[in-house]
């Protein structure tokens, strides 16, 4: 089995019946959290584009966000308003600049650190959604993909701080051709992903290997439930890869988790306990 074969295989699911699934559970969510809407920061990704649309058909009661700073490519902010008139949402979306916020960080802490700088971004950006959600009675929808959540490469509470992940259980092989189905410009679909907290960051040039790699080993790690050398054998990659792949989803697994709380009591919050819900 081949890489490529892998992808098809990943590939091999109904479009329209996920898009109707996720499009029907955020507007249930919203209905049962008993909030008025959604609100989302797009970035002209493909993660957060794809999102942006779901979330349009899923409420006429959205709001989006554009959190730009020096280090946003010209061409994400041309591609969010891509799908800011795609959706028709031009009465629906702010924009703002986050420098002068990042500057009062940098000055405080004293540091040109550019990833202790780019997590400050993408916390601030947080901030600011929540603010906008409070305000506007909505729930924050985030943009994770399943690829990015098992590797933990998304900020604690920055990116990562939301209250749901619509596309979190599709590999980002799966969300691109998403993005396919519902008619997003292909320059987005195919767009090298980039969180952009720093001029010239990519996401395959930071994690040190390709997304099809990453998928592929991803898919027959966690889904086929395979084991490291059968995986390198199978797609005939180094060992190492492999290895290097799942020590990424191993060592960040306390950022997809809520803080443990260590267990004291008979019934700590977060171990094997839960409020009843015949309590409720």
């Amino acid at each position: 089995m081949s890489i490529q074969s892998v992808l098809q295989e990943l590939k091999n699911v109904n479009y329209s019946v996920i898009s109707e699934y996720i499009i029907r559970r955020i507007s249930e969510y919203i209905t049962e959290s008993g909030k008025n809407g959604g609100i989302i920061g797009l970035s002209g990704g493909i993660d957060s584009s794809v999102t942006t649309v779901l979330l349009s058909k899923a409420t006429q009661n959205y709001f989006i966000l554009l959190m730009p700073s020096s280090s946003t490519p010209q061409k994400d902010m041309e591609d969010a308003k891509k799908i800011i008139n795609m959706i028709g949402a031009n009465n629906k979306y702010k924009i703002i600049n986050i420098d002068t916020i990042l500057e009062s960080f940098k000055n405080e802490i004293k540091t040109n650190d550019k990833l202790v700088l780019g997590n400050i971004k993408a916390r601030i950006r947080m901030i600011l959604l929540y603010a906008y959600s409070q305000i506007m009675n909505y729930l924050v929808i985030g943009t994770g993909d399943k690829s990015e959540l098992l590797l933990g490469y998304f900020t604690k509470y920055g990116d990562g701080g939301v209250d749901i992940l619509p596309i979190g259980d599709l590999y980002k092989t799966q969300v691109r051709e998403l993005g396919r189905y519902l008619g997003l410009p292909e320059d987005i679909v195919t767009k090298p992903s980039s969180p952009a907290l720093w001029e010239g960051q990519t996401a395959e040039g930071e994690l040190g290997v390709s997304y099809d790699i990453i998928d592929a080993v991803l898919y027959l790690r966690v889904e086929k439930m395979m084991d490291i050398d059968s995986i390198a054998k199978e797609l005939q990659i180094n060992v190492d890869i492999v290895r290097k792949i799942d020590r990424m989803v191993k060592t960040s697994q306390h950022k997809r988790l809520p803080p443990e709380i260590f267990r004291l009591s008979g019934r700590a919050i977060n171990s094997d306990w839960r409020y009843p819900r015949e309590w409720i």
